[in-house]
Parts: structure tokens; sequence; C-alpha cells
């Protein structure tokens, strides 16, 4: 099950069945399946706290993804935080449309719960290949 919630801002997600199709279909070609996943659409300010708090980090991020499983073998659950504020920002720094943005940034969520990390810089350019290759398959 894949849901869609806001904390401290208006906003709605567009499509919401395909983007759930989408995602769910991405998690299985990983050969993953998922229990829940709860995306949380929230502002900056918001995902800051979150940052301090649960990472011990002082800057703005555009996801944080919490993932509650107790072995990676098992169906995904998590809680993936994305900042509504910084999508637009960082869409608007790349030259690219906001829903382009956002839906890069749901699927990167993914990636990391599929075992896909950003902390080298080999690892960060895997993993945009990955959102790369799961965005061209996104059919809207």
């Amino acid at each position: 099950m894949i849901n869609f919630f806001t904390e401290e801002l208006d906003f709605s997600l567009g499509n919401q069945e395909e983007i759930r199709l989408w995602i769910e279909s991405q998690c299985t070609g990983y050969g993953f399946d998922i229990q829940t996943i709860n995306y949380v659409f929230c502002s900056d300010e918001y995902l800051l706290e979150i940052n301090k708090e649960h990472l011990k980090h002082d800057y703005y991020t555009d996801i944080i993804t919490f993932d509650m499983r107790d072995a990676k073998g098992q169906p995904i659950e998590a809680d993936v935080f994305v900042s509504i504020d910084r999508v637009k920002d960082n869409a608007k720094e790349q030259g690219l449309g906001f829903l382009v943005e956002l839906h890069r940034v749901l699927i990167h969520g993914l990636l990391h719960l599929v075992g896909y990390s950003d902390k080298t810089k080999q690892e960060a350019v895997q993993m945009r290949a990955q959102e790369e290759k799961c965005l061209s398959l996104l059919l809207l």
C-alpha cells in the first residue's frame, strides 16, 4: 500500500493511482514487495526539524527516507518525507519542470529502500542512472 499525506502545507499530488502503480512496478522490478510506503509532502521547515531531530543534520534537504523493516529481505515498510519547497527550488535550479523533479525525488526514496545509496560520487552516479531508468518508465 502506498499512501500520500501532507504536513504543514497545501499540496495535492495529481495522478495518484498512476504514481502508485509506477512505484509498485519499479519496486517489483528490483525484486521487492511493498507492505506500506507513506509519502509525506511537507515544507522545508518541517523536514529541517526531522533532519535535526533524527539525523542530527542542520540543513535543508529534499527527501528523508525512514526504512522501518527489521531486515532488508522483508516487504518494504517506510516513511518518506519530501520537501515540496526543496523540490520546487531544485527544479528551478536545474531547469526542469516541477513534476519531473518531484517524480525523481519519489523514486529516489524508493531506490534507497531497494538498496541504492548516494553517499559516494560513484554511488550518486549509479543512483542518478537508476532514477533516469525509472523515470523513463513513468507513462503519464
